[in-house]
């Protein structure tokens, strides 16, 4: 067999792009632009590992660095504050060459550790976990159809927000600010610092037809639940979604996601994918409820020997007391000092 060159790069190298087109388990997260991103938004740079033979790439992998000092942790993550990351590789034979460069480069730069949040397994003697899961949600052609397919408990349940005069609409732009409203007191109410707006608004600028942003109004106007959304190929994923506990009666959660399988069906996507949640979180029944598929999701770690796997996670008992004074902190506040704090929590 040739030799296999591994190297990192500062930008993208020619026929990234590419190979990341042409690679069946590659997401938007590998692309360039959306890396690009994140630089723009949180000042984290992301190095370009690609695996060549023949002078030809078989392999890529994005990492972003993260450098804090609050949390004393310098890491680096494929990819933060979303779901998916991971190596692409033409053959998982490749994956011990990369977790072998992946471990010389981590005491080279002095990584705490390097995080791969991958949607499927590799042969690896990596350490990992599988504590995250998603869900899948098959697409029928049209909406009628998937509505029918729902149990009756559950049509009549979608139905709820709408006899309380709830209205549901999707688009861009000029939604984010209710977008952002919604989430923010859910992260605020959850001890959870929020992303920055600015974040949102780049992925909406970057990627016109493949991000969105769903809503659902009370009938007063109120924004009451809303969702973010990014579709990849033939695949609709939502990332974020949020709604106002005082409204749960009402149940704006069903409406809005009723909004977000039309929008997907209406530019042809096949697949909803529920994004990442807990097997033991509340987020897990719900998104069990709509006759998706549970897929796991496989993590891997390079480490120092011996050392634990990461746990950054509010589910981390020694985050209990932060979480706490933080879901007591005025909305305002969470807002400005929030981003600050979540662009070092991966």
């Amino acid at each position: 067999m040739p030799d296999m060159v591994v190297e990192t790069h500062e930008s993208a190298p020619q026929g990234w792009d590419e190979f990341v087109a042409q690679h069946p388990h590659s997401k938007i997260y590998h692309l360039p632009t959306w890396n690009q991103i994140i630089t723009k938004t949180f000042g984290h740079p992301v190095r370009y590992i690609t695996m060549k033979r023949d002078g030809v790439i078989v392999g890529v992998l994005p990492l972003t660095e993260i450098k804090s000092r609050l949390f004393g942790r310098f890491c680096a993550v494929s990819q933060p504050f979303i779901n998916y990351g991971g190596a692409l590789l033409q053959s998982n034979e490749d994956m011990p060459v990369l977790a072998q460069y992946l471990t010389e480069m981590r005491q080279q730069r002095n990584y705490d550790f390097i995080e791969l949040r991958n949607e499927w397994p590799v042969e690896s003697s990596l350490p990992g976990k599988s504590h995250k899961v998603t869900f899948f949600l098959d697409l029928p052609e049209d909406e009628e159809a998937l509505m029918k397919s729902f149990k009756a408990k559950l049509r009549s349940q979608v139905r709820r927000p709408t006899k309380d005069e709830m209205t549901g609409k999707t688009g861009g732009l000029e939604l984010l600010d209710d977008f952002y409203n919604v989430f923010a007191i859910n992260m605020r109410d959850l001890g959870t610092p929020v992303l920055p707006k600015e974040f949102f608004a780049n992925i909406l600028k970057a990627f016109p037809e493949q991000a969105f942003i769903g809503v659902v109004h009370s009938k007063e106007g109120v924004a009451c639940a809303a969702s973010f959304l990014i579709k990849y190929r033939d695949v609709m994923e939502i990332p974020w979604a949020s709604s106002l506990r005082e409204y749960n009666r009402s149940s704006p959660n069903m409406l809005l996601y009723w909004e977000s399988f039309k929008l997907s069906i209406n530019l042809n996507c096949k697949v909803f994918d529920f994004g990442r949640c807990s097997r033991d979180a509340g987020t897990y029944k719900f998104k069990k409820q709509w006759g998706s598929r549970e897929h796991d999701l496989h993590w891997y770690y390079v480490l120092p020997n011996g050392e634990d796997l990461p746990e950054i996670s509010p589910a981390n008992a020694k985050y209990d007391l932060a979480i706490k004074m933080w879901q007591k902190m005025p909305l305002g506040l969470t807002k400005v000092i929030g981003p600050a704090i979540i662009k070092n929590i991966p």
